[in-house]
């Protein structure tokens, strides 16, 4: 049959394997190495402490089972703003769309360049404006690898992600094998015993990220069977690094050296292994920054381009290269945004903590309407073929929903100018529903869900 050739779009490349090592390499990041002391001034006791963390990892499974249902249902590069799209009509998506491509992921791009910059410029300094430098410069280097295509990217993140996995056992190694009994002395803070609400904050914000892997689902293969998969093996996966991590800090410092220090795993690993150890660990936060930054602009660009294909302007932004099988402008208009951001950190006192004030209501106000969007997606389509169900339903989703709605009214309780700035710019995108196509216009989806999957019922 004669006509143009169907545009390029997303293939099935990615294996389990592939997207359980980029989601521990979105999650297993920067949030790590800077946490623990700030929840260890905010437990009593180690238990506590220790205890904080499974219970953040089981908030996290809770989600992750309910992303589960939702991904494996409606496979599609887009993720969140296909199932907001579906549950509550393409305005709503589209406006996540713009608060993911301004705030959200372009924030947390933005924040993680932060550290790399602040770690780069300890090793070789470019002056004042270094640490914005070198953030600027991890953007457009790392944006480059996934231009040139997917499987380009996806290496990258592999290789690197293994190399951080390794460096992180290290350090559990060396911590629970060299404890001694004696934790340093170190110049404490009180235990702030009423604060458990605040460390969970801390715990969930260095979790953040395993809903990412809804992003993933255009182009893992068979991704109704194997999505629940990548979800529940990925968050296994980090549960587990994070507990033994946390356990290897308590047996080298303990509870009051956790309080005093300012960068925990350094002083762990210089208390059992002198400098070399403390290298090691700049090293490893280093290659925790390039593993999230990097798996953070490879799943961003897919929400940027499916917003564009809904709006008539901005139509190109959505379309894909077929050379690299990649949202190549989708990825360069992030970065353009990305940079902007880093632009405006460069004049604060704090680029890293400017960008979670900036991003985190926005962030789980959106996760809030995903969690309720499982309950309209199954009232509205009762008898849809689901090739993953959330077990318990509705106690997991109404779990997540809860936790959900408290981060929402602790990142605005808590955080200062920047969750404003945030909120305003998602409410500045709201004229780009003028421009949105008609209801009457069939979407492009980015990746269509899996015929063979689904019923036959019109969408």
């Amino acid at each position: 049959m004669s006509g143009s050739p169907p545009a390029a779009g997303p293939r099935s490349s990615l294996s389990v394997f592939d997207a359980v090592v980029i989601l521990v390499g979105i999650v297993v990041g920067i949030g790590i190495f800077r946490t623990p002391s700030l929840i260890a001034a905010h437990v009593s006791s180690e238990a506590a402490f220790i205890g904080v963390w499974l219970v953040g990892g089981l908030v996290t499974l809770i989600g992750a089972l309910c992303y589960a249902e939702l991904a494996a249902a409606h496979p599609n590069s887009g993720g969140e703003y296909h199932f907001l799209s579906r549950a509550y009509g393409r305005p709503v998506a589209m406006l996540f769309g713009w608060a993911r491509g301004t705030v959200i992921q372009t924030g947390a791009i933005a924040g993680v360049a932060f550290v790399l910059g602040d770690y780069a410029a300890q090793l070789l300094p470019l002056g004042p404006h270094g640490p914005a430098i070198y953030a600027a410069l991890s953007v457009l280097l790392l944006t480059g690898v996934n231009v040139v295509g997917t499987v380009q990217g996806k290496s990258f993140q592999i290789a690197v992600t293994l190399i951080e996995i390794g460096a992180i056992l290290a350090i559990i190694g060396f911590g629970l094998l060299g404890a001694t009994g004696a934790a340093p002395a170190l110049e404490t803070s009180p235990a702030q015993t009423a604060g458990i609400g605040m460390a969970m904050i801390f715990v969930l914000l260095t979790y953040g990220g395993w809903n990412e892997a809804a992003y993933l689902t255009g182009e893992l293969k068979d991704a109704p069977r194997n999505v629940p998969r990548v979800l529940l093996a990925g968050t296994a996966v980090i549960v587990l690094l994070y507990v033994l991590v946390n356990l290897a800090l308590l047996a080298i410092l303990g509870l009051e050296g956790l309080r005093g220090s300012q960068a925990v795993a350094a002083d762990m690993m210089r208390a059992v292994a002198g400098p070399s150890g403390a290298n090691l660990v700049s090293a490893a936060i280093l290659l925790a920054a390039l593993s999230t930054l990097n798996a953070t602009i490879f799943t961003g660009a897919r929400t940027c381009a499916a917003m564009a294909r809904d709006i008539t302007f901005l139509s190109r932004v959505g379309n894909w290269s077929g050379r690299g099988s990649t949202p190549a402008n989708g990825l360069l208009l992030q970065a353009a945004i990305a940079l902007a951001l880093v632009g405006f950190g460069a004049v604060t006192q704090d680029g890293f903590r400017a960008m979670v004030d900036y991003a985190a209501p926005v962030f789980w106000g959106f996760l809030l309407l995903v969690g309720v969007a499982l309950f309209v997606l199954r009232r509205r389509e009762p008898h849809r073929a689901l090739p993953y169900r959330v077990p318990l339903y509705p106690v997991t989703p109404v779990l997540f929903c809860l936790s959900c709605l408290y981060m929402l009214h602790a990142s605005i309780a808590y955080t200062g100018l920047g969750a404003l700035v945030g909120l305003a710019v998602v409410a500045a995108g709201a004229p780009l529903l003028l421009f949105r196509r008609h209801e009457q216009e069939p979407a492009r989806s980015i990746a269509p869900e899996n015929a063979a999957s689904q019923p036959a019922s019109p969408l």
